[in-house]
């Protein structure tokens, strides 16, 4: 059996293009995958069939939906992630997935090179390589936008030439990359900074200026997971596809950033994530509540550090995988109700209520019935205070 290549397949025209690319230039044959994250458009058969009639000499597609909101937005909703605190990692959790049935794929196929349509100036090259690296060191990767110079002239051309059943006429002069837990958009007119967005690039929002009446939502978790909205039971999948519809409504989860990207360079992103930010930041308020303060303070550096480990394609590292250990304890008791308004592109919390509370009200009143023994502060404060005293003496000239 001659070599084979499994290649990652989105039906567009650079992987379509790239199955006869990859075999012109290795002699090799190509296995098509698929991953269905939630993306939307073509359905996967549409796309098996595009691929075939590309020259795959396999096509495989699979729905990864449930698997990817259950195993990798759900990790990021209880790591609070938010890479660079304002991005919820939209594309960066939907590599690990897709890296994990291209591996299995290589396996079934008995393929020893996995090749993919990055360019060599984004992260997702690395985050498909690195990936690939951990689950399965004996494979090699290609890129043949990268690697072989496959610039888009030459995509098309080639689409010509060999008359592939794919539009060559290029519509959109952005790069779009969405899943169910949210939409990124960059190039074109927004690589200029100063341009601010306009509307026409946004697809899971509405403008959030556009007059409409608030919506009122209450979010169930349990252990930090997502379990009910207004009381009625979801899988995490229909918490994020739920809320992508009421709070995209409402304008919540736009996101304007110049993001520092592992390769070293700036780059312009527009993100567009609803339910993502809406359960992160439900989290975040139920935490607050649930969560004792050193514990608390020690999970916040380390959802930091998790984000860049995920932003970086290094889900499969051995930091991560332990860290992943440290944010599951830590949710152990992140269970209660979250109610939020949704209205004019915010998600604001209203209302907290969890039987893990350590929110005592006795405590915290300052009006009859306080049980909080003020007496005991003064004394406190003295031994708290008695190091920076001690120093001062000795710095402060007399």
């Amino acid at each position: 059996m001659s070599q084979r290549v499994v290649l990652a397949y989105s039906g567009g025209l650079d992987t379509s293009v790239c199955i006869g690319w990859i075999a012109e230039a290795t002699g090799a044959e190509v296995v098509a995958v698929a991953v269905d994250v939630g993306q939307g458009g073509e359905s996967l058969d549409v796309i098996r069939k595009r691929a075939l009639a590309c020259g795959a000499v396999e096509a495989e597609v699979v729905d990864a939906k449930d698997e990817f909101a259950e195993e990798y937005c759900l990790p990021a909703i209880k790591a609070n992630a938010l890479y660079m605190d304002r991005y919820p990692l939209v594309s960066a959790l939907s590599r690990p997935v897709i890296v994990k049935h291209l591996v299995a794929a290589a396996r079934k196929h008995g393929a020893d090179t996995v090749a993919h349509g990055c360019t060599g100036k984004g992260n997702d090259q690395v985050r498909f390589e690195a990936g690939i690296a951990s689950l399965a060191p004996d494979l090699t990767c290609i890129a043949p936008v990268r690697d072989y110079a496959m610039t888009r002239d030459k995509a098309i051309a080639f689409a010509e030439e060999n008359g592939l059943p794919i539009a060559t006429s290029k519509k959109s002069p952005y790069s779009i990359d969405a899943n169910v837990f949210g939409r990124a958009v960059e190039t074109g007119f927004l690589e200029d900074i100063w341009n601010a967005p306009i509307e026409d690039i946004y697809e899971y929002t509405q403008n959030p200026a556009d007059p409409r009446d608030a919506d009122e939502v209450v979010i169930t978790f349990d252990a930090g997971v997502p379990v009910a909205i207004d009381g009625r039971p979801v899988t995490v999948l229909q918490a994020i596809k739920e809320l992508n519809e009421r709070a995209g409504a409402q304008g919540v989860g736009r996101i304007d950033m110049v993001e520092d990207r592992l390769v070293g360079i700036k780059s312009r992103e527009v993100y567009e994530s609803p339910g993502g930010v809406t359960l992160i930041a439900a989290h975040q308020e139920l935490e607050n509540v649930t969560v004792e303060r050193e514990l608390a303070r020690y999970k916040r550096q380390v959802e930091q550090r998790w984000s860049e480990l995920v932003y970086d394609g290094l889900w499969f590292s051995p930091l991560k995988r332990a860290l992943d250990g440290f944010v599951q304890e830590a949710n152990q008791h992140v269970s209660g109700d979250i109610r939020m308004t949704l209205h004019g592109g915010r998600a604001t919390v209203t209302g907290r209520r969890s039987d893990r509370s350590l929110y005592d009200f006795n405590l915290a009143t300052y009006d009859t019935g306080d049980s909080f023994d003020q007496s005991l502060a003064k004394g406190f404060i003295d031994i708290f205070a008695l190091s920076a005293k001690i120093a001062a003496k000795r710095d402060v000239a007399p």
